[in-house]
């Protein structure tokens, strides 16, 4: 860059190692950090006053940098170690910072900085604040992690003052949220922000969302008495003001007993709030809405919602910072008009991760409701639903039943008024009948199984024949016109009959027995075991590779060897027992390697991509139980329903009208063991079509890689299905997609998905509004009755599972894919569930007690700790 020296105060001037902000933009990140680049955006802003100042530039932190001969081996040291070694990070932190502060400004360096500050003032007083490369970015903020120095005053002072923003760079903060959020810390550089002081009578945080809800229309400000600095280091209570259309909608005074002040000498000084205007509000209600004005304005030219830093200095608002909320979940992205309501299929399919874009493109062609995008995740608007009487009942009815923290949260909205009811309601009409409408129960028929079945089986062999007959664009036409066959047999009318009969089987037992005989929730004993079901199945057949495992124990000792991704079956041939190992997990593998955790996104890795994901669960299988253990397992919930089936029946009998209470209810009982198991069978075909798709379209990837198009088969994953048909068609690829959407996609993953979200962007989870629970106990939805203690074993990756029989399986959400740690489970906990998802039918088939739905709980519960499961009530204790 061009040197420009001299010139009247204030003249925008730029140099190697100095750019005045006024020369800056949000294009300048990798010179000036994130935060210089934000300051001189804003200052190009009509209406938006920032206070003049200028950058101390990355080339010159390159430059000082250089001049610490111990960094890089320091650097190198930092970088080695593990995210969990706080003492080390502590250390070594120290000792680098330490040599940063330590060593002198180049001379060249502080004369360009002395220069600057004889444009703008030597005599004045200046903020200094660090502005880093790895600050202020979409996916991480890195606020607060370095330092900023107030009220500086003199040239000697700011240039110690930035050497010291260099060094908070490596402050123990700093580098353990670089650690944990992947940035290396060679790759971040510093910028230094010099600014003029603002005398500010108040200071304080504008958020443009409702940083509590995530409401987009509804802004929240905090304002205290002097510098914004009380107000960050948490030393007062904040006036706080709600501003939603124009006005002040909720406002709580503070009791602020101190404010921080520039001190005359340099630096600045707290001091005591008078009595009188402790309890005054810093703001009046006109300048809380004027302020909300201007951060609206600095939203639409950024974008997106702002965390905006503000001070009130002789009745005008000077900003002087804002960055992007990254905390805010996106709202989804709809052509229909009016507020509207979105429900997360995530918590409803047991995968509340992140979707790829191939995976959320399948996904949307495999269901016959439309689904709106957001924060790669998939929403179903249910708005218009709501707005009718019948519809209401219908959503609240299905989905509030399932998973209650979804239906008080719709009901929060709709005792709202945020869904305006039809005309048709208006006038006290009926809307008409829901759409679709429960299918007609069946009467037990095994052939009707049997019989489905066995049409999932031959259309999957001849899908399997066909394809691999085309190639290119071709294979893509197959693959849109066999998605509709799928559609068409996992919806086909028979099969749900099938679905629904089991269900509702289940919901009358449970009601008819409580209300005749007090038992509570007795179909979960009376499924135990029922035929047919592919995902309890899936388990009890992994403890039958463990029999053919367990007697050779060079096998079993090669196997605690083996690598998360360590491609270990041909690597079996040469052991003792080796070649009959691997023929049952080969076997295994044929029956369920289509399965994996999040199957749903048809880019996961499968089972039969990734075996080790089975080993710790086969070795699981071996220490804890005996050869034989699948059968005994099977024969022993067979025997415990047969027995629960013969007592109630003989109770019932015993009863006023009991012969015909008895048939009804062995009617019933007959009906739901036999059409229980179908309904994990259209989920298997699902995934068992997925993998066929995929190892093709995984083809069509690798010659897309061998003509140089991409650089690597799984670039695919970031195209949605129609873009990876067209690069197959052109032989190209758009790099720059690929790569952004990789980036957003790293967003995604680190944002928690909300069961209700609203075109406001308001994001609602809902509450259990009921008692009984003991105190402190974590609340959630009862699936599977009984009441079990044991160890929790948080469990995050089912691959990296460890557990003992008895233990209590705590994780976020549980797919089919988990089915083999059941077995060994004592008791099952999860964040997301409802009544009738996989997990808890499983669970209620192994006997396995279980509360799902339970908020944050593998962050409330240590791993380690004893619990008490309570599956009947519905909730978890954590014992002392």
């Amino acid at each position: 860059m061009p040197d420009i020296e001299g010139g009247a105060a204030g003249d925008v001037a730029v140099g190697r190692y100095v750019v005045d902000l006024r020369a800056t933009d949000r294009r300048k990140g990798a010179l000036v950090g994130g935060k210089g680049a934000n300051l001189g955006e804003l200052s190009g802003i009509e209406g938006i006053d920032v206070p003049d100042g200028f950058c101390v530039t990355t080339e010159a932190f390159r430059r000082a940098m250089a001049e610490v001969p111990s960094l890089d081996d320091g650097l190198a040291r930092l970088s080695r170690l593990d995210t969990g070694d706080t003492a080390g990070i502590r250390a070594l932190s120290a000792e680098v910072r330490a040599a940063v502060e330590e060593a002198a400004v180049p001379n060249d360096l502080a004369a360009e900085i002395l220069r600057a500050l004889a444009r703008h003032g030597e005599d004045a007083a200046y903020a200094v604040r660090s502005s880093a490369t790895a600050e202020d970015l979409p996916g991480a903020s890195f606020a607060g992690q370095q330092d900023t120095y107030l009220n500086i005053v003199g040239p000697t002072a700011v240039v110690d003052a930035v050497r010291r923003c260099w060094a908070s760079l490596f402050t123990e903060r700093a580098v353990a949220y670089r650690q944990r959020n992947g940035f290396g810390h060679r790759g971040v550089l510093m910028a230094v922000v010099v600014q003029r002081m603002v005398p500010s009578e108040a200071a304080g945080v504008l958020f443009t969302a409702d940083p509590v809800t995530s409401n987009r229309t509804v802004a929240t400000v905090e304002a205290a008495f002097g510098l914004g600095e009380a107000l960050v280091s948490g030393a007062v209570n904040a006036d706080v003001y709600r501003v939603r259309g124009g006005r002040v909608v909720e406002k709580a005074v503070g009791d602020k007993r101190s404010a921080v002040h520039s001190a005359p000498e340099g630096g600045t000084r707290e001091r005591a709030v008078g009595h009188e205007q402790r309890e005054r509000p810093v703001l009046t209600d006109e300048q809380a809405v004027r302020l909300v004005e201007l951060g609206r304005r600095i939203e639409r030219h950024f974008g997106a919602p702002q965390d905006i830093e503000w001070c009130l200095a002789d009745g005008g608002f000077r900003i002087v910072q804002s960055r992007a909320i990254t905390t805010l979940f996106p709202v989804p992205r709809t052509r229909e008009p009016g507020d509207r309501v979105y429900v997360s299929v995530g918590h409803q399919q047991m995968m509340t991760d992140a979707m790829k874009p191939l995976g959320i493109s399948f996904w949307q062609a495999t269901t016959p409701r439309p689904m709106a995008e957001a924060g790669g995740r998939l929403f179903v608007d249910v708005t218009g639903r709501l707005a009718s009487r019948a519809g209401r009942e219908e959503v609240l009815g299905a989905l509030g039943g399932s998973d209650p923290l979804i239906g008080d949260a719709l009901r929060t909205l709709l005792d709202r008024g945020f869904v305006p009811p039809t005309p048709e309601e208006d006038q006290g009409e009926a809307a008409g009948p829901p759409a679709g409408g429960a299918p007609p129960a069946m009467d037990a028929d095994p052939d009707a199984v049997a019989a489905m079945v066995e049409r999932g089986r031959a259309s999957l062999a001849a899908a399997e024949r066909e394809i691999r007959t085309v190639s290119g664009p071709e294979l893509f036409d197959f693959i849109l016109k066999d998605l509709d066959d799928l559609k068409g047999f996992m919806f086909d009318p028979q099969g749900l009959r099938m679905i629904m009969a089991g269900i509702d089987a289940a919901g009358w037992l449970n009601e008819r027995l409580h209300a005749w005989l007090g038992e509570t929730n007795p179909a979960d004993t009376l499924t135990r075991s029922a035929p047919g079901n592919v995902a309890s199945e899936m388990g009890l057949a992994l403890l039958d590779v463990a029999d053919a495992v367990r007697p050779h124990p060079e096998v079993v000792a090669f196997l605690r060897e083996v690598g998360e991704d360590q491609d270990f079956l041909e690597e079996m041939d040469g052991l003792a027992g080796g070649a009959e190992a691997r023929s049952a997990i080969r076997g295994y593998l044929d029956t369920y390697g289509m399965r994996c955790v999040g199957e749903i996104d048809i880019t996961r890795p499968r089972w039969s991509e990734r075996p080790a994901a089975l080993v710790p669960a086969i070795l699981g299988n071996i220490d804890n139980f005996a050869a034989g253990e699948g059968s005994r397992r099977y024969e022993e919930g067979r025997q415990a329903a047969l027995k629960k089936k013969h007592e109630v029946l003989e109770r019932l009998r015993a009863l006023p009208e009991g012969e015909r209470r008895a048939e009804e209810a062995e009617r019933m009982i007959d009906r739901v063991r036999t059409f229980a198991g179908y309904r994990e069978y259209p989920k298997y075909a699902m995934v068992s079509r997925y993998f066929m798709y995929k190892k093709a379209l995984l083809g069509e990837a690798d010659r897309l890689v061998r003509d140089g198009a991409l650089g690597d088969r799984e670039d695919v994953y970031f195209l949605r299905f129609e873009e990876f048909r067209e690069a197959v068609r052109t032989g190209r690829a758009d790099e720059g997609l690929i790569r952004r959407r990789r980036e957003e996609y790293g967003v995604h993953r680190s944002l928690t998905p909300p069961r209700v979200l609203t075109s406001e962007g308001e994001a609602l989870s809902g509450e259990y509004r009921r008692g009984g629970a003991p105190a402190g106990a974590l609340s959630g939805l009862p699936v599977s009755s009984g009441t079990v203690e044991g160890r929790a074993r948080v469990v995050l990756d089912m691959a990296e599972a460890d557990l003992e029989e008895g233990d209590i399986l705590v994780t976020a959400f549980t797919d089919p894919s988990w089915s083999p740690l059941f077995v060994t489970a004592g008791a099952l906990v999860t964040e997301v569930g409802g009544l009738m998802t996989h997990g808890a039918v499983v669970a209620r088939e192994y006997g396995l007690p279980a509360v799902v739905g339970v908020e944050d709980a593998t962050r409330l519960i240590q791993d380690g700790q004893r619990i008490r499961v309570d599956g009947t009530a519905g909730y978890v204790e954590v014992l002392p």
